[in-house]
């Protein structure tokens, strides 16, 4: 029999098969026996918990990854993957879930990275690859120069980046590994439509989502992970929202309840007239002079769209930029002028919104990383009190429930929820009576969601103000007892638990009709 080519194949036809396919690490089985496919010209969405299986198994196809056991097979004949390399010369691009970019390059250097375009002499051609680039960018609705350096872009821009680079390989398979963590809103919409371009062209698309709503919109089949295995498979025609839940955790999805306003104290944290230039260009302001109160025991959310100003309003109070006007108070001590040390000191300190990069050093294990915002804690003179280290981390991973064999465990072999409550840990390790953390659930499950803000409700129980960020309305409609929407740079509305919906909230932000809340206070 011939071996059929790959454009033989028609659009639904199953083009890649994971046959029982297992993976282990050391006694860990993080895969077991999964067979999968993959449809041309369809998107195949994996559902799960941070851990499941999903990432593991989408290494393994991209060749990042070899298998312990089971087989693969790509257009009818069996095949293995030793490296990237491999895997891309067969077609099969992917997007990783956390951000692989060389801050110090520019976006055309890291969309050409190890396949440089070159000219006849066997030079770099540069106006080959920025034209290519610039192509990439009009398709993807960024005005972004390719070559700005990476740092200089926001996180959102980088996200961009890396599906820019992806998209350059004219893969036939793509994987998208949580591409749209760090997106706004529009940006969203920016990438399904070129998904379904992508489709439309006979390009197999396989996605990774938390955003469970998001997902089924762009979907064409739903996979579920549970604790290694594939446990169910529907074309999404045929499923709603409760069946992903359910088949993921066996519940619903639960934010909580916002903390009763009966045991609020007085206010923790208050802004008068602040201000916060935009770093990328001080003549522009991100923050518009905003007034805030929180107070003792209140969880005050902050949702807004991608550049509204909420990411550079907690960095600046949590000291990483100076305001441009107005003050900031934590408990009637004015910090203006105050380092991020000093800040500490008195009582808030931020949760950023990029962990691996703001938030945790990869190279140092899981106790290190929780012990390093409050060394002078356990230091006596110059000497660090190991054993007094070692009883605070141990009770914070008791503390926070964190999935950790231990305090001398590398940080990089914690699932992202994981990570997260370790930094969250670090900073509760200062004894804060502010916190601010900035997309706090960014990147991870929904079983890990639940718990994060489970631990949020536990805070400001303990009399502690809390404030987070978000771009997930279902977020705001949890614990939180108050919503203010964020709309460039200025509070533009604001919500109680009571009075918060979801259209309402939406539209204040700009995302959806802008029509004046119906239930909230219009600012």
């Amino acid at each position: 029999m011939s071996v059929r080519a790959p454009e033989d194949f028609a659009v639904g036809d199953v083009i890649l098969r994971a046959h029982n396919v297992t993976k282990n690490y050391g006694v860990t089985r993080a895969l077991k026996g999964v067979n999968f496919e993959i449809h041309k010209g369809r998107v195949t969405t994996l559902f799960g918990e941070n851990g499941a299986g999903k990432s593991t198994l989408m290494r393994i196809l991209s060749g990042v990854e070899q298998p312990s056991g089971g087989s693969l097979e790509l257009y009818g004949e069996p095949v293995a993957f030793d490296s990237t390399g491999a895997a891309a010369a067969a077609g099969i691009s992917i997007i990783h879930q956390e951000l692989s970019l060389a801050p110090n390059l520019s976006v055309r250097d890291n969309i050409f990275m190890g396949r440089e375009i070159l000219t006849r002499a066997g030079t770099v051609d540069f106006a080959a690859e920025a034209a290519v680039v610039r192509e990439l960018m009009t398709r993807l609705e960024e005005d972004i120069d390719p070559a700005t350096p990476v740092s200089e872009l926001r996180i959102g821009q980088q996200q961009i980046v890396e599906i820019a680079r992806a998209l350059s390989q004219n893969a036939r398979i793509l994987i998208m590994d949580e591409p749209t963590s760090a997106l706004s809103a529009s940006e969203v919409e920016v990438l399904f439509r070129v998904i379904d371009d992508l489709t439309a062209n006979g390009v197999a698309i396989v996605y990774i989502s938390h955003h469970l709503e998001e997902a089924l919109q762009v979907s064409d089949y739903a996979v579920v992970f549970r604790d290694g295995n594939l446990v169910a498979t529907e074309p999404v025609a045929n499923i709603d929202l409760p069946w992903i839940v359910g088949q993921m955790v066996g519940a619903n999805f639960d934010l909580g309840t916002p903390p009763d306003e009966a045991g609020f104290g007085e206010v923790a944290l208050s802004l008068r007239g602040f201000s916060v230039a935009d770093r990328s260009n001080p003549e522009r302001l991100a923050v518009r002079g905003v007034d805030l109160d929180v107070r003792r025991g209140e969880i005050v959310c902050i949702y807004g769209l991608m550049g509204a100003g909420r990411t550079e309003l907690l960095e600046a109070l949590a000291g990483r930029d100076d305001p441009a006007a107005g003050t900031v108070t934590v408990d009637g001590t004015d910090l203006n002028g105050m380092s991020i040390a000093q800040r500490i000191e008195h009582g808030i300190a931020l949760v950023p919104e990029d962990r691996q990069r703001d938030g945790m050093i990869q190279a140092l294990s899981v106790g290190r990383n929780l012990s390093l915002a409050s060394l002078g804690a356990i230091t006596r003179g110059v000497v660090l009190g190991s054993q007094a280290e070692q009883r605070r981390n141990v009770a914070s991973i008791r503390d926070l429930f964190i999935k950790t064999a231990g305090p001398d465990a590398p940080i990089t072999s914690l699932s992202g929820g994981n990570q997260q409550k370790v930094v969250i840990g670090k900073v509760l390790q200062t004894s804060p009576r502010v916190v601010l953390l900035d997309e706090p659930s960014r990147g991870i499950d929904i079983g890990a969601k639940t718990e994060v803000f489970a631990l949020l409700a536990q805070l400001a129980a303990t009399g502690l103000a809390v404030v987070f960020t978000t771009s997930e309305v279902i977020e705001c409609l949890g614990v939180a007892n108050r919503v203010l929407v964020m709309r460039r740079g200025e509070f533009a509305a604001e919500f109680t638990s009571h009075t918060a919906t979801k259209e309402d909230i939406m539209a204040a932000s700009g995302e959806a009709i802008d029509t004046v809340p119906t239930n909230g206070t219009e600012k």
